[in-house]
């Protein structure tokens, strides 16, 4: 028998998460509630387990820093005590088109926040809410064979990823 006390032999999921500051250009109120709240929940619960280090045993809570470089995400994915175990480049051509949809209907969402009705707003977010599902799993299966996630996972590293595309 374990002492539920003891911590867990691998712990496969973020502790903490950083946006490269110089990625991001521009920021406003409500993307930066929408960021706030996405590392806060990311933090509160995820599943996150980069095979290839968990291979050579790493087994978290992992660090993770995103970026963009170049045109691709980099997920720089380190330890505890903040040592870089792996980088991981994904390209994001995939994800253009995904981006540029969720940010016109962020934008059509904060609008009708302010003045529609709530049955326009409940319209409106069904709609941000299938953009955002669709590109959640498009990022899972960009990440399939380097890195397991859940479903909630993906999603809130989505929302993380359209904020270091955000140009103002």
């Amino acid at each position: 028998m374990t002492d539920s006390a003891s911590p867990p032999q691998s712990d496969y999921r973020i502790a903490h998460i950083a946006l490269d500051e110089e990625t991001i250009l521009w920021r406003n109120a409500d993307v930066e509630q929408e960021r706030r709240v996405a590392i806060f929940d990311l933090i509160e619960e995820n599943t996150f387990k980069p095979l290839r280090a968990a291979e050579r045993g790493a087994g978290g809570p992992f660090r993770l820093t995103l970026a963009v470089r170049d045109g691709r995400l980099a997920m720089t994915i380190a330890d505890a005590d903040d040592v870089v175990i792996e980088e991981l480049l994904l390209g994001l051509a995939r994800f253009r088109r995904p981006i540029r949809e969720y940010f016109a209907i962020c934008d059509s969402y904060y609008q009708a926040i302010r003045k529609a009705t709530p049955a326009e707003i409940e319209t409106i977010d069904m709609a941000r809410r299938g953009v955002h599902n669709r590109a959640a799993e498009l990022l899972i299966e960009r990440l399939e064979g380097k890195v397991d996630t859940d479903f909630a996972t993906a999603r809130r590293l989505f929302t993380l990823i359209c904020v270091l595309h955000i140009r103002g």
